[in-house]
């Protein structure tokens, strides 16, 4: 999906959560999940971590102020 509609999202307050599956690869050049947020401050509360093979599943609450 990118991170163009997570930013707007973002942006507009409408997350709660967000799930991030981080794996080490390189695929070229990209646009950054958390670039392009303006003047937005977001502040995220880790939830939870599960480390796999090849990945690391991270998932955060957005906090709300």
């Amino acid at each position: 999906m990118g991170a163009s509609v997570p930013q707007q999202c973002l942006r507009a307050g409408l997350l709660d959560e967000i799930q991030i599956h981080l794996m080490p690869v390189l695929f070229g050049s990209g646009v950054r999940l958390f670039d392009r947020l303006g003047a937005n401050h977001v502040e995220l509360d880790l939830i939870k971590v599960v480390d796999a093979p090849g990945v690391t599943h991270l998932r955060y609450r957005v906090i709300k102020g």
